[in-house]
């Protein structure tokens, strides 16, 4: 797809990416991945923190490291374009007015008020630009007893409740294996955004997104939130049990674990006649989900009984035809080696113009009409400066190279 192809949900929206690390970029990549202008705007020289963050670094093609392009920037930062721009300069900071001026949306992840000094917080911003939507994402909310302390998705982890939940029944409390808070925090971010899109472009009004990990991660205590506040239930580990649907965990069988997860009393139905003891479903101790939660240690060791010597691929398919939910506890390389991502386009492969290739992760949704689409590879620090203030402020080559010479910019 080229440029100016029809067909991108977002053609025409400019995006002011001033975020970093994961959750803002996360927002700015699915924004760009339906065809928004994003721009990313970095420090001159060491960029977003992540470039940094490895190893493992991009493989250049003879045999060496990229240092500045790290697997973790390369998964949130693909289809935006990277201006280098030194906001801590009165020039740098005025650039970034006139890049506001004519965003549609601008993301920021700085402390609550740390934008202020160099005058791009939302009231200075929406005193030149009154449609945009600014969206602000930090650890703990722009107001509130925690709002001057900094924001990191572990710390979000631990206070949300979240590790409080996670990990074996008697172990200690653990974090997940990817940074949930920033990831979920991102995704509420780009809903957050599209809404506030949308109000704007039918009123003129935009607004300030105040969005916090904190917050975030509290909401995504879903029905463990629920258990607390209807029934007063202050949830612990359960290691890989459900809290309240049984058997529905890992279980032990002769080459591994795999997972069964029975979520109805038709599904229990079905996996005991599978497995040859039709009788354990009219069981009044198991023969319904409340009742197997009560007994759910019996019911629990009767199926590892049944189980424990079979091998998992056999036995997977013998229960998902027979409509019983069931999976093996995949590794990363082997969901990446399974067939399903292949046939789904799971993975995107870019090839950028000195023959490095880089691979991503797709969007995962399949819209039929307006599908992602992947332009352009994760940039290099301000690989797109001159360009980029060219397309969005007219500025010449003569302007250009005087903000360079002056280091309020840097071109790569």
């Amino acid at each position: 797809m080229t440029a100016s192809q029809p067909g991108r949900a977002l053609e025409g929206i400019k995006v002011l990416d001033l975020s970093r690390v994961l959750a803002g970029p996360w927002s700015t990549q699915i924004l760009a991945d339906f065809g928004a202008d994003v721009l990313k705007v970095e420090l001159p020289g060491k960029g977003d923190d992540t470039r940094g963050w490895g190893p493992p670094f991009l493989q250049l093609g003879d045999g060496s490291d990229d240092p500045q392009e790290s697997a973790y920037y390369l998964c949130a930062n693909r289809n935006k374009r990277s201006a280098a721009i030194d906001i801590a300069k009165p020039e740098g900071a005025a650039i970034v007015r006139r890049l506001a001026a004519e965003a549609d949306i601008l993301v920021e992840n700085f402390k609550a008020g740390g934008l202020k000094k160099y005058g791009l917080h939302y009231e200075a911003i929406a005193a030149i630009n009154p449609r945009i939507v600014y969206c602000s994402i930090t650890g703990f909310g722009q107001n509130g007893p925690y709002a001057d302390r900094g924001g990191y998705d572990f710390v979000a982890q631990g206070m949300g409740g979240f590790m409080s939940i996670t990990g074996e029944e008697h172990g200690g409390p653990l974090r997940a294996g990817v940074a949930i808070a920033d990831l979920s925090t991102g995704m509420y971010a780009t809903v957050s955004v599209l809404m506030a899109l949308r109000h704007a472009e039918r009123t003129g009004e935009g607004q300030q997104i105040d969005l916090s990990l904190l917050d975030t991660q509290i909401a995504m205590l879903a029905n463990q939130a629920s258990n607390w506040l209807v029934g007063g239930v202050n949830p612990g580990r359960l290691g890989n049990r459900h809290p309240t649907v049984v058997p529905y965990k890992t279980f032990e069988v002769a080459d591994g674990v795999m997972i069964i997860a029975i979520g109805n009393d038709g599904q229990f139905r079905a996996f005991c006649k599978e497995m040859g003891v039709p009788e354990l479903a009219d069981d009044e101790k198991f023969s319904t989900g409340r009742a197997r939660l009560v007994n759910r240690d019996e019911i629990e060791a009767k199926v590892q009984d049944l189980v424990r010597d079979l091998e998992s691929g056999s036995l997977i398919d013998r229960l998902v035809a027979c409509g019983v939910p069931a999976g093996p506890v995949n590794t990363i390389r082997d969901i990446f080696e399974d067939p399903f991502v292949e046939h789904r386009g799971t993975v995107h492969r870019f090839r950028r113009e000195d023959g490095v290739e880089i691979p991503t992760v797709a969007f995962p949704g399949k819209l039929s009409a307006t599908p992602a689409d992947y332009r352009y590879h994760p940039p290099q620090v301000g690989e797109h400066s001159r360009e980029v203030l060219a397309d969005w402020l007219g500025l010449t080559g003569e302007d250009l190279a005087g903000l360079e010479s002056g280091g309020v910019i840097s071109q790569r």
